[in-house]
């Protein structure tokens, strides 16, 4: 699976739909230089493509309210939200972000990740210790070497061109790009997302 992250302009998504995307990712946080005009991502119909919300700081109830109103599938939940909170929007709709440098061993991280197991669709594991994503940091992939993670799970963290190969060699279900596709925040590069897609389509 191949998510692309913090979408902003319609011809970004269009490319994207035309390249093969799974995911695309839409970031609802007031802070983040990639938040998403609610209105523009209702107008978003992407056909079979899944339309992923991004949350940080909001309730349970305005994120299916945004998702209603958005006609998202999935919400990604960056906010460190509990077990309840999960069972609320919809195990199959919730993508639940993990933050592997935050834990001091391997071990930690999969029974965390084993606690999440029942009310989360999928996991995404992202680089640094907390936020939206999109810092453009690589995560450490030596913590992800040598553990087994049963739920489907995303690989996030600066992946672009330069390092997707690296990122597949730990087996990931998907990788989730944005800043390492970008020109500038919220703003695609093609010849990135073209590159990226090539590989892909080179390693399969």
């Amino acid at each position: 699976m191949v998510k692309v992250c913090g979408m902003t302009r319609m011809e970004d998504v269009k490319l994207c739909v035309d390249l093969g995307v799974d995911l695309l990712g839409f970031i609802f946080h007031p802070r983040s230089p990639r938040n998403a005009d609610p209105d523009f991502v209702a107008s978003v119909k992407t056909g079979k493509v899944t339309k992923v919300g991004v949350f940080v700081d909001q309730t349970a109830d305005e994120v299916i309210e945004i998702m209603d109103r958005c006609g998202l599938h999935a919400a990604q939940l960056h906010g460190g939200q509990d077990s309840v909170y999960c069972w609320k929007i919809g195990p199959d709709r919730v993508i639940r972000v993990f933050w592997p440098d935050t834990y001091g061993s391997p071990g930690a991280l999969v029974r965390d990740l084993e606690d999440y197991a029942e009310v989360c669709g999928h996991f995404l594991l992202d680089a640094g210790t907390k936020g939206q994503g999109g810092t453009g940091k690589s995560i450490n992939l030596k913590i992800l070497q040598d553990i087994e993670i049963q739920t489907p799970w995303f690989l996030a963290g600066g992946l672009g061109p330069d390092n997707v190969r690296q990122a597949l060699a730990v087996n990931p279900s998907g990788l989730d790009f944005n800043s390492g596709v970008e020109s500038a925040p919220g703003i695609k590069d093609p010849a990135k997302l073209r590159e990226v897609f090539r590989i892909l389509a080179e390693m399969e």
